[in-house]
């Protein structure tokens, strides 16, 4: 239980900290504060505890091409911003990202050995 409050915690203290440098002169930061790993650490964490070292590095490396919908979310709201509403922008860069992600697992598992 303790390790279960401790992971909200992180997920707790990650909101807090976006929340409170978008209200500070350096507002662009809290865009920087999603990318801290604060869940991977925990994903890998467990994935260490339960899985092999082989395993933990297969975690690694799809983390790394899960970059590519984060990055399709981004492009999404960088270019729709300027157009849309702030719901409609987001809505869309969800979007992009699910599909992008749908696609990602597609493959992953397709051309992965061992998925």
């Amino acid at each position: 239980m303790l390790s279960l409050f401790l992971k909200c915690m992180l997920g707790a203290l990650a909101v807090l900290a976006i929340a409170l440098l978008s209200k500070s002169r350096s507002f662009y930061i809290a865009g920087l504060v999603p990318l801290f790993p604060t869940f991977a650490i925990i994903a890998h964490y467990i994935v260490g505890l339960e899985r092999s070292p082989a395993d933990l590095r297969t975690t690694a490396l799809f983390g790394l091409w899960s970059l590519i919908p984060y990055a399709l979310y981004l492009v999404a709201v960088l270019f729709l911003s300027t157009r849309y509403s702030l719901v409609t922008t987001l809505l869309s860069a969800t979007l992009a990202w699910a599909v992008s992600a749908s696609l990602l697992l597609i493959a992953w598992l397709r051309f992965q050995p061992g998925a």
